[in-house]
């Protein structure tokens, strides 16, 4: 018998988060810098932690999104 992995809310969304920077070929210093220009301090290192953790606010997710430059996220199957 094979075993499914359900997709919580957390593994969904930093997945959504790390799509877009794929997409847009970015990596974790140019999204710290991207949000620098917007006022918003995070390192390098803190952005990978807190991205790989899950754990922030819709604001952080929004705030980064509108930093890349994105318009729309698609929010379809993740498998």
């Amino acid at each position: 018998m094979v075993a499914t992995r359900t997709v919580t809310s957390t593994d969904y969304v930093k997945g959504v988060l790390k799509a877009e920077l794929k997409r847009r070929n970015l990596t974790y210093a140019d999204l710290a810098r991207l949000l620098a220009e917007r006022g918003v301090a995070e390192s390098e290192a803190n952005l990978r932690n807190k991205i790989s953790r899950g754990s922030f606010t819709a604001a952080f997710l929004f705030e980064c999104l509108m930093a890349m430059g994105c318009e729309s996220v698609r929010l379809g199957k993740t498998e």
